[in-house]
């Protein structure tokens, strides 16, 4: 397999999730050939039927119109598959025993250079794993991403909850983890920003960065910072600026345009 002339599909649902992946990918192997052949089960059935098999294909697990494994069976790809996917590191282990990998969504840089490190080493697999990747995909096919709704916080002389949907931002500082709500109130949460980012919407909320999640709702606007940063403005105010990173500027572009 020349590295030089691979040819690359992306399958995704999301335009502003396979226009970033696209972008990623164009970034680490610029030599690569790159296509996006839709988000939809028709769509791509038909497309594997009348091209050439990619020699790599990143998949979503949940397409527009169904489960990927429908996909997988009528079209039977010969490539090798990335799969991307919002379900948590327990539910797709059962990859990693297949020696397929996966990346979580919203996907990093870092975690996208590995899965091409991987594949890179690897032999390709052609079709020979599908009965195995079927019984994984059919597995998951039924689960559904549930997030979390509310919080269990104490009060004065009392615990009260919190529903998500009333956190503007959520915010770390001496080791705790702090909500701030829209009425610009503050409750300790016994969570780390870590766990939380697992467990809420990623189509409400946004890891801005180490220290700070924001609720799209509580943006106000975003202005370019110095090297390539975006400082960005919430209600309420944040106590301290609210970066983002050069390298997560993009993606949350496209978040907040989705």
């Amino acid at each position: 397999m020349n590295a030089e002339k691979l040819t690359v599909a992306i399958i995704e649902d999301e335009k502003p999730a396979a226009r970033l992946l696209e972008s990623m990918l164009a970034k680490l192997r610029p030599q690569w050939s790159l296509v996006q052949v839709g988000g939809d089960i028709e769509t791509a059935i038909t497309w594997f039927a009348t091209h050439a098999h990619p020699d790599l294909l990143f998949l979503d697990i949940r397409l527009s119109d169904g489960d990927s494994f429908v996909f997988i069976e009528q079209a039977r790809p010969s490539s090798t598959i990335v799969f991307t996917t919002a379900y948590d590191q327990y539910a797709v282990r059962a990859f990693t025993v297949n020696s397929i990998d996966y990346l979580l969504k919203p996907i990093r840089l870092e975690r996208l250079e590995k899965a091409i490190e991987k594949f890179e080493r690897s032999v390709h697999r052609g079709a020979a794993g599908l009965p195995d990747l079927l019984s994984v995909l059919r597995s998951l096919a039924n689960q559904e991403k549930k997030y979390r709704t509310r919080f269990l916080v104490a009060g004065v002389g009392k615990s009260i909850t919190l529903p998500v949907d009333e956190i503007a931002y959520f915010y770390s500082a001496s080791k705790l983890t702090f909500a701030v709500t829209r009425q610009n109130k503050e409750h300790v949460l016994d969570f780390s920003l870590d766990k939380l980012a697992e467990q809420l919407d990623p189509d409400r909320f946004f890891r801005a960065n180490r220290h700070t999640i924001l609720h799209i709702d509580a943006i106000v606007r975003i202005e370019p910072y110095f090297t390539g940063k975006l400082v960005v403005h919430t209600r309420p105010e944040s106590r301290e600026p609210v970066f983002v990173s050069k390298e997560k500027a993009a993606a949350f572009k496209l978040w907040l345009d989705y």
